[in-house]
């Protein structure tokens, strides 16, 4: 692959790895601090990784950054400015780029919003998860359902984009319930909406209550109903699905998020973070440490948080160009799998897949899963792989 082939775009991602709280279902690298950060230490030790993973891209033009967590609300503007500052001073920043910032409803005011406006974000994303107090307690969130209407109002107020999550298939959670909040949450959206089921991850405090039977989250079956509810409504409210969990009114899609699943090129900046991009003709890994000062340590000894990393064979890159472009609704290129895997896809797995209605052609030139394949999309991809 040339280095400046961007058919997907190229993406810087910054990671700010502090919560005023760790959320119960949560399994990102995020953590608690009970002193103040060092916000210009840590802006500077952006900064300092940056110029390292600019010496291994090469010049590149950043369609999109995306400042994420964590808690990036818990920055302050003059910290984001400085990371915006320090994309634009080592790589070109697109001047249609998408800069992303997500944030807490319980860690917005309007100044601090201003700033990061002055500062150059275009596009907030609001962690939500549900508009009604019970749920948001048991979610772990600092914010309530008030708390969280102000920020979304705010948000439209200041920023060009915003869109704002929602967990469903939460226990004791109906079809109807769902519908309501779901239109409920509609009529407060702007443009784009987050929209993920419940899922109990190893290492969170909602796998050890589940474990003990403590949390009792819906079958399969009703998951899928309300699978099935969240695309009804959204499509007939003009926020179709492009993507698994995302929905969005055309032409207001997530562009980070699409460089991720169009298999596009990106740096991971920050503790935790993961890089994907071109170097030398193959395309590499990175994975930086995970813990914040041990990040901070190793970065401002070494140039770079980086612990980790390899150089994908081609199969490898095929493989994952499956597993992130068939979570779209556009689908998947078929030259492009075949210029990466060095073969097509094998015809005779893809008609039985076709015949069983869990795939199917998009013109000539794309395939795509079907909504019965999204709900069996590992199972998919995994035949489609062999």
């Amino acid at each position: 692959m040339n280095p400046n082939d961007d058919e997907a775009g190229f993406g810087v991602y910054v990671h700010w790895p502090f919560c005023a709280a760790k959320c119960p279902y949560c399994d990102f690298n995020s953590h608690v601090r009970h002193k103040p950060v060092d916000q210009p230490r840590f802006a500077a030790a952006f900064l300092r990784e940056m110029e390292r993973m600019r010496e291994r891209t090469g010049p590149r033009t950043v369609s999109s950054i995306f400042l994420g967590g964590g808690t990036p609300s818990l920055m302050e503007p003059a910290t984001v400015g400085a990371v915006l500052d320090g994309v634009a001073k080592f790589w070109t920043v697109a001047p249609d780029a998408e800069i992303t910032l997500e944030a807490n409803p319980s860690s917005v005011e309007a100044n601090r919003f201003r700033g990061y406006r002055a500062a150059g974000v275009n596009r907030v994303s609001l962690g939500v998860q549900a508009l009604n107090d019970r749920d948001l307690r048991f979610l772990g969130r600092l914010h309530n359902v008030e708390e969280a209407l102000y920020a979304i109002g705010l948000a439209r107020e200041i920023f060009p984009r915003m869109s704002f999550d929602l967990i469903y298939a939460r226990p004791g959670q109906t079809a109807e319930a769902w519908a309501a909040e779901l239109k409920q949450a509609i009529g407060h959206a702007v443009d784009h909406l987050s929209l993920y089921q419940l899922t109990i991850e190893e290492g969170t405090a909602f796998h050890g209550l589940y474990k003990a039977g403590k949390i009792d989250i819906p079958d399969p079956d009703h998951a899928a109903q309300l699978y099935e509810i969240t695309q009804e409504v959204t499509a007939a409210h003009g926020l179709p699905a492009y993507e698994v969990s995302n929905h969005a009114r055309p032409g207001s899609e997530s562009r980070h998020n699409l460089i991720y699943w169009r298999y596009g090129q990106y740096v991971g900046i920050g503790p935790g973070a993961h890089g994907r991009f071109v170097e030398d003709g193959r395309r590499v890994v990175t994975f930086t440490e995970k813990m914040p000062e041990a990040w901070l340590e190793r970065v401002e000894c070494e140039g770079t948080g980086v612990v980790d990393g390899e150089v994908l064979t081609r199969e490898q890159e095929a493989d994952e160009f499956l597993l992130m472009g068939l979570r779209l609704v556009e689908g998947i290129d078929l030259d492009r799998f075949e210029r990466l895997a060095g073969r097509p896809l094998d015809w005779e797995r893809v008609r039985l897949l076709q015949d069983e209605g869990l795939v199917e052609p998009v013109g000539n030139s794309r395939l795509r899963a079907t909504a019965a394949g999204m709900v069996v999309l590992d199972a998919l991809v995994a035949e489609l792989a062999r």
